[in-house]
């Protein structure tokens, strides 16, 4: 069975069940959030919270209690083999943002097949925003998201989480390409994925991600019509380096790749 062989009747089980565990994940964010809560540092000096475990093991034991053979990937509790199912946890993408208070930290969920990811998930506890992405498709609200139809880097609208994300030669490529653009915003983490894939800005650069924080974002942005890869223009994996572009159409990417790349 190929990647290609999957089709939706086959994975609409699985569909149901990314939902039923960002459904989950809400009440459990929400209740934690802009509360007091102690922050450890991880070794590379990222923060992380008692809600971000709670939310990875409550997630990780519905996953192993419905589909025992499958893998998991999480940003918590690290990789559990499996069969050519994996999936792939961030509980809270946005750490920053929720220990601050701020409402736009979400929670990634995808599920990938063979490496590929295949539908993806980003949920926005405190908005009870969500998008659904799956090949051809991109749900928000119960409705099909579709990207920007603008075509022109000068036109676009740019964002990034933080301009801090970048050093040595990669802040110059994130300042000749934001700059190229007609405006800047910064901060969203997940949250500017899921406005690129409702049209409300045309591209996302970002660096130093993990597969946890890019795989769901995938099929949510192809599935409205846009295009994301890594800075090179090559297909996102659990073997990318961590360099993610977004964009809302295939014109607006490839001119923003041959700027990253001059």
């Amino acid at each position: 069975m190929t990647n290609n062989d999957i089709h939706l009747q086959d994975t609409a089980p699985y569909i149901a069940f990314a939902e039923a565990l960002a459904d989950a994940a809400r009440p459990l964010a929400l209740s934690y959030f802009r509360t007091p809560l102690d922050v450890i540092s991880k070794l590379d000096d990222s923060p992380v919270t008692i809600a971000d475990r709670a939310i990875e093991k409550h997630l990780r034991a519905m996953i192993e209690a419905r589909f025992p053979e499958h893998g998991i990937y999480g940003e918590e509790f690290g990789v559990k083999q499996g069969d050519d199912f994996t999936w792939v946890l961030d509980p809270i993408d946005g750490t920053k943002s929720f220990i601050t208070g701020f409402p736009l930290f979400g929670t990634l969920i995808s599920l990938a097949y063979q490496g590929k990811p295949y539908c993806g998930v980003i949920d926005i506890p405190a908005t009870g925003e969500r998008w659904l992405g799956r090949p051809g498709e991109t749900v928000f609200a119960g409705t099909p998201a579709r990207t920007s139809s603008n075509e022109s880097l000068s036109d676009a609208r740019f964002y990034t989480t933080s301009p801090d994300m970048f050093e040595g030669a990669e802040t110059d490529c994130f300042e000749r390409l934001s700059r190229a653009t007609k405006l800047r915003r910064f901060g969203g983490d997940c949250y500017i994925y899921g406005l690129l894939a409702s049209g409300h800005c045309e591209i996302a650069l970002e660096t130093g991600l993990q597969p946890y924080d890019y795989m769901a974002l995938v099929p949510i942005v192809t599935g409205a019509g846009g295009s994301i890869t890594d800075w090179q223009g090559n297909a996102l994996s659990f073997h990318s380096d961590g360099r993610v572009l977004a964009s809302a159409n295939t014109k607006l990417h490839d001119n923003a790749l041959t700027l990253l790349n001059r």
